[in-house]
This record gives structure tokens, sequence and C-alpha cells, in this order.
């Protein structure tokens, strides 16, 4: 968790760094779990055309950043900082969506599901990051998983469909977000004065482009155009979906800068678990054993994640190296000292 001190940061307005770390968190994660239940209820119905349904809505997000007043003027890194952000995040966005055409809901919710533990393995490898996590860390995100895919499969009608294609294509969403949450995680550390827009912006500039050459060699532009021309409605849908699911990015990098990836990563799965579980709360479905069972891992994952950690270790761990240089004496000083205690003594030695 880094220290927000260096950069205000505010969300739509409402500033998040005079906040305590609870109600930033629950800003943060309110407006993620909106915006993402409407892009997942969209997704459902109307998914099949990723790379081109992505292309569309990058449209929608740059006029939407445009709206909330920022410009290149503004920006603190250089382009080339997020041509490999750009690259993962436009290829997890097309693949996502598009692995619905081969996989059904609950096979996608599975794959999914398990992201946070690639996201915590990886956050050792990015250059600037190498972030290292505890094992009950580990262990909460494996309850996190375990029981979220219990919950999925319990509540699927149908069971899990494994197409090939779709596996593939979900399986290359999951490596690309393993890369996306440490990478966003990096700059911010690099730079804390980089805004949740100026990342949005410049990873959509630079990712839109790269969309191009998946969509005319799979052929999936022509089709998409034809038949969203023959269903206008799609498009008054897509910028909905996007509206929405831009509220969700702002507030996923709101997260990332404040409390790091892993942590947005866990965010995200639990997500998936309060939306099953509104669904049974409010369309009153019969609960079985195997969603107890789910629930169960769930809560005991999250309560795991929630516990302090040594204050000791971690206070000794937050020094700096060139404190405790400071504060350890060297040898040379030690000696010295020794002699002059020595000298001390032997002034204050009677003659005889």
């Amino acid at each position: 968790m880094k220290n927000d001190e260096e950069q205000t940061r505010s969300l739509f307005g409402i500033s998040l760094t005079s906040r305590p770390k609870w109600h930033q968190f629950v800003i943060c994660s309110s407006g993620f779990f909106f915006g993402y239940l409407i892009n997942g209820i969209c997704e459902v119905n109307f998914g099949g055309y990723g790379w081109y349904f992505t292309f569309v809505q990058g449209f929608v997000y740059l006029a939407l950043i445009y709206l909330n007043g920022f410009t290149t003027k503004q920006m603190v890194n250089p382009w080339k900082t997020y041509v490999k952000l750009s690259a993962v995040l436009m290829g997890s966005h097309g693949l996502t969506k598009g692995s619905l055409a081969f996989l059904n809901y609950p096979a996608q919710i599975m794959f999914k599901s398990t992201k946070v533990l690639p996201v915590m393995i990886m956050g050792a490898f990015i250059p600037g990051l190498r972030r290292k996590y505890p094992l009950h860390e580990y262990v909460s995100a494996t309850l996190l998983v375990v029981g979220l895919i219990l919950f999925t499969l319990a509540d699927a009608q149908t069971s899990p469909n494994f197409s090939i294609i779709g596996v593939v294509m979900i399986t290359g969403a999951l490596i690309m977000d393993s890369f996306l949450g440490n990478l966003q995680e990096a700059i911010f550390t690099m730079n804390p004065e980089t805004t949740q827009m100026e990342m949005l912006f410049c990873s959509t500039v630079v990712g839109l482009p790269m969309l191009i050459p998946p969509m005319v060699l799979t052929g999936e532009l022509f089709r998409a155009w034809t038949s969203c021309s023959q269903h206008p409605y799609v498009y008054g849908v897509l910028v909905f979906e996007a509206m929405a699911t831009f509220i969700g990015q702002v507030s996923v990098l709101s997260l990332i800068a404040l409390f790091g990836a892993a942590t947005t990563a866990m965010v995200t799965t639990a997500r998936k678990a309060v939306t099953l579980l509104l669904s049974y709360l409010l369309f009153t479905k019969p609960l079985t054993e195997q969603h107890g069972t789910g629930l169960l891992l769930i809560a005991m994952g999250i309560i795991l994640k929630l516990l302090p950690e040594n204050d000791k270790s971690q206070k000794r761990a937050s020094i700096p190296l060139s404190i405790k240089k400071a504060e350890a004496p060297s040898r040379e000083d030690n000696a010295n000292q020794l002699m002059n205690e020595e000298d001390d003594d032997q002034e204050k030695r009677p003659l005889f």
C-alpha cells in the first residue's frame, strides 16, 4: 500500500486523500461495483464481437475523458510508458468479450475467478514493482477463488461449456490481466503524479490502433459492422455500457493507486460473488449446501485478507535503508567510543 500523501487522489470530484482508508475503499469499490454490474449484464446479452465492441467503446471513453476536463497538457509520463499497458488492456478486453461467443457464462466465470492468483504471482516480476506477498494472502486468494467457483457451479442451470477456442481466448485474457494491474501499479509507484484520467486516456489512445489488425484478420470488423447496421440499437447499448464501465474503470484505477493490484484483483473477484448473492436475495432462489460451502470459503478468504499484519515487522520494513544506516553506528564509531571511555576512566583514576 503506497503513501497516498504524495499525490492528491479524487474520484469524480470526491476527494479521497483526506479521508480514512476504509472510506477510500468503500467509495472506490462502490463505483467499481456499479459500473461492472451493468457491464456484466450487457456482456451476457450482447457478447460475441469482442474486438469491435471494445473499439467502439474506446471512443466513448475518450469523449467522457474530454468532458471531465483532461487534456494532453496535463500528462506527466511520456507516451512510450503506455505502449505495453495499452497492448495488454485492449487484448484483455477484446479476448474477454470475444470468448463469450465460445464459452457460456459459468465457464467464463470459472476462469476469470482465478485472476487474483496470476496477478499476485506476476507482481514479483514487474520492473519497478517486484512485490512479494505473505503466505496468508495467497491462502486468502485461493479460498476466495475456490469459493466463487463452487458458488458459480451451484448457480449454473447448465454445466460449463469448455470450447477449445473459448478456453484459449479466456486463458490469453487471464495472462494479460496478470500484467495489466501490475503495470498500472508500477506506473503509479514510479510516478505518483500520474492521474487516473491520464492512464485511461493514454492507454485508450495508444491501444485503439492495436485493435484494427485482429478485427481485420479475423473478419470480425465486417461481420460486426453488418450485424450492427441491421440492429442499430446495439450502438445505444454499447454507449450505455461504456458510460457505466467508464465509472468502473476509473474506480479500479483509484483502487490500484491506493491499495495495489492484488487487493484490487480480490475486490473484482469478490464482486462476482456479491452479484450472484444479490440475485438470490432479490429473486428468492433456493440456496443449496454447495452455495453455503462456497459462501463460507469466500467469507474465510475475505476475513483472512482483512487480518492485520505484524506491525513490528511492517514498521521495520518501511524504514528506508539510509535511515537504518544512520541509526546503526559503524565499527569505527564503536571503537572510538570505547577508546574515549578508556581515556575518561584513566583520567578519573587517582594518582596514588
